[in-house]
């Protein structure tokens, strides 16, 4: 190789060098030291308002507006998206803690929380299920066993949930009576999970039928878990209304809706059983009417 290959070679590569020198300088030692790519001044603070004109209705109002907006009511669903503002309604009386996150540049996410406190139970819409969420041994106790297998099968009261495990096709239900009003439409729904069973079925019913001791239970189905249907045969966590398969006897059609002719007593009735149950948790168990 001759001078004149080695110097033109030397001033190709030279630039290149140079940028390189460059780029090193400008980067920092550390993520978020000068590059604007983290936001450190994040504000989730938001005011509460209640609407005069509308029964246990609020107004959630960020303070201020970031990439990404969401909420967690306090209701035991987690975060969902929304935007700065929301119009929120607390059909049950209680205390609700109220998050509002926020996403910044970079990813980084700030929380600001505010207690609103719900004095009664909304009258058309409020949870008539009494003990739904299980929370205490009083909640517990609103709720009565139905043996109908004589083994295999049983449900167990947690803090803030109940359990049912069965095996050998044996079942067990739990269940309460409720008063309810001729043609008022009503809505069941509750929270289940489970990591998966086999031949399974799980079912809630609402019926003026009183359930007796020692004997099946088939009157009137809203909605339900069935195996052999395609539903709680893998892990779920939902809705029982939208992870659910069974149709609603009352309509013939995938509902949680139901009504009744006359005013009085009804009972709601939730079975579960099988021939390898592992778990089925539920918990949040609610009826609600609407106008």
């Amino acid at each position: 190789m001759n001078l004149n290959t080695k110097l033109k070679n030397g001033i190709k590569y030279l630039p290149l060098v140079a940028m390189g020198l460059i780029f090193t300088s400008c980067q920092p030692e550390e993520l978020g030291e000068g590059n604007g790519l983290i936001a450190d001044n994040l504000n989730a603070d938001f005011t509460i308002t209640e609407v005069s004109e509308a029964n246990n209705t609020y107004t959630l109002s960020a303070n201020n507006s970031y990439i990404t907006s969401s909420w967690d009511l306090g209701k035991g669903a987690g975060f969902s998206s929304g935007s700065s503002s929301a119009e929120v309604f607390f059909p049950d009386a209680g205390t609700y803690t109220v998050q509002h996150k926020v996403t910044g540049i970079g990813g980084v996410a700030a929380i600001s929380s505010q207690t609103v406190n719900v004095a009664t139970s909304d009258p058309v819409a409020g949870n008539i299920v009494k003990g739904g969420k299980f929370e205490d041994a009083s909640a517990h106790n609103e709720w009565t066993v139905l043996n109908i297998s004589g083994s295999g099968a049983g449900w167990t009261f947690n803090e803030g949930s109940a359990t049912i495990v069965a095996s050998g096709f044996n079942q067990q239900g739990i269940y309460q009576p409720i008063e309810v009003i001729a043609n008022k439409t009503y809505t069941i729904d509750m929270i289940v999970s489970g990591d998966g069973n086999n031949d399974t079925w799980f079912e809630v019913f609402a019926s003026t039928v009183e359930p007796v001791q020692w004997n099946d239970y088939g009157n009137n189905i809203v909605m339900g878990l069935n195996t052999w249907g395609g539903c709680g045969t893998g892990a779920f966590n939902g809705i029982l209304s939208s992870v659910g398969c069974v149709d609603n006897s009352y309509s013939s059609s995938r509902s949680n809706e139901v009504t009744f002719d006359t005013s009085g007593t009804i009972y709601l009735v939730i079975k579960c059983g099988g021939g390898q149950t592992s778990g089925i948790t539920i918990s949040n168990v609610e009826m609600r009417g609407s106008n």
